[in-house]
């Protein structure tokens, strides 16, 4: 397993400054079933903006220019019936000056990755079209990422989806460093991550699986090597997942450790 270990001055300079407490919208309820990842008290201070899509919900972060955590309620139920839209665009319901450009991502050198796959998103036009909006985006490494170990553990959590029935994912980026890069070496850029985590809960086995990658050309295979628990993901970003679970519930679940990749029989 690899660990991630960011200095505590770090992280909490990245916790005050990026993650605040959001108020739950009613057309987010069902991504945000378990908790909004960002709702303590140590973020209320903080302005990210609360987006609830067709398929999704998010916090966006104004300075990052990118999601903080982005759920998903992912059902074996919905039928694929929509293609890859492709619509790549600026999140109009975001400020200008706060929100991704086109021109943020240009010959940048990073993936437009998307936070909420777009392929999860092929049960529904509109869901499927609003999955390319910029504010789902994050910058991630191309080759080796984004086309390769990245896109496997999507296809992992369809596959784990389509077993068991009913998953919450969450998604979002880490920042493991007090220099936080920025697309273009542009102050006004989009940050550039240097990890992800991936969090898939499923409610029915009272089970979760935690993944933590760092933002660089991985090797596929190794993909189990980077699972994690729900606490090391809390740890490194200051959210709180699952916090409407029973406190005893969710601390166990959260302290688990998955010794190996679910299983896809």
């Amino acid at each position: 397993m690899h660990t991630v270990r960011i200095p505590r001055h770090a992280r909490l300079a990245l916790v005050l400054f990026l993650y605040p407490a959001l108020t739950l919208a009613a057309s987010c309820n069902e991504f945000l079933k378990y908790g909004n990842p960002s709702d303590t008290p140590q973020h209320a201070s903080d302005h990210l903006v609360l987006l609830c899509r067709t398929g999704y919900a998010l916090a966006h972060s104004p300075d990052c220019k990118e999601p903080v955590w982005v759920a998903e309620h992912l059902l074996a139920s919905r039928p694929k019936k929509v293609k890859r839209s492709d619509d790549f665009r600026p999140d109009t319901d975001l400020e200008e000056g706060e929100r991704s450009e086109l021109s943020d991502y240009a010959g940048c050198g990073y993936d437009r990755g998307h936070m909420a796959p777009a392929e999860d998103m092929s049960w529904d036009a509109t869901a499927m079209s609003q999955s390319f909006l910029l504010s789902n985006m994050s910058p991630q490494v191309g080759v080796g990422f984004n086309q390769q170990i990245w896109k496997t553990l999507e296809m992992k959590v369809r596959s784990w989806a389509k077993i068991r029935g009913d998953l919450y994912i969450f998604t979002g980026p880490i920042y493991a460093s007090n220099d936080i890069k920025r697309t273009h070496d542009d102050a006004k850029g989009v940050c550039i991550p240097t990890h992800y985590y991936k969090i898939i809960y499923d409610p029915k086995r009272f089970e979760a699986i935690a993944f933590v990658l760092p933002n660089a050309k991985l090797v596929t295979k190794d993909l189990p090597t980077y699972i994690t628990s729900v606490d090391q993901v809390e740890e490194l970003t200051g959210l709180d997942f699952l916090s409407k679970l029973k406190k005893e519930i969710q601390k166990t679940i959260e302290a688990k450790v998955q010794s190996k990749m679910w299983s896809t029989n």
